[in-house]
């Protein structure tokens, strides 16, 4: 038999399809770990938005991983009660994001202040000297910043 804390340590094994060195625990997505009496394992996942394109093959990425470690008895659900936001991303999560050249989200407390997207730190030199290119990235949660101690440009995760 295994414990909800095992069944959270595989599934770290279970990487975002678009930033494949971040877990989908690291990353907020996986929010809830339960067995019940009789031994069913229920996952819940809160995807980033309601349009991630990338939902379906999250989920069957968890399902494949529940049953490459023997458990076959078990639920993956796709949950939006409670949206996600990018505080929840660990701060292990937030390394793999910089160490992959994405500028993690900074924290915010409570409510999300617009003003919080222009900060950036460059994930190339640490600098603050930056600039809000575009509030578009090649994804719906990325943005484009711009470095100007180091002349790059950069993507950054969105604060949401």
């Amino acid at each position: 038999m295994w414990t909800s804390e095992q069944i959270w340590t595989w599934l770290e094994e279970v990487k975002d399809p678009e930033i494949p060195v971040l877990s989908l625990v690291d990353l907020g997505v996986i929010t809830q770990v339960k067995i019940n009496e009789k031994g069913k394992v229920n996952i819940v996942l809160t995807p980033t938005f309601a349009g991630c394109p990338a939902m379906a093959y999250m989920k069957k990425a968890v399902e494949e991983s529940l049953q490459e470690h023997g458990i076959s008895d078990f639920k993956v659900t796709l949950s939006f009660d409670q949206p996600w936001n990018s505080n929840r991303i660990s701060e292990k999560g937030k390394k793999a994001l910089q160490q992959f050249g994405l500028a993690p989200p900074p924290s915010y407390d409570r409510i999300l202040d617009l003003e919080i997207l222009e900060q950036a730190i460059c994930p190339h030199c640490q600098s603050t000297n930056t600039t809000l290119r575009t509030p578009f990235g090649p994804t719906l949660c990325r943005s484009m910043h711009f470095c100007h101690n180091c002349h790059q440009s950069f993507e950054q995760f969105k604060p949401v």
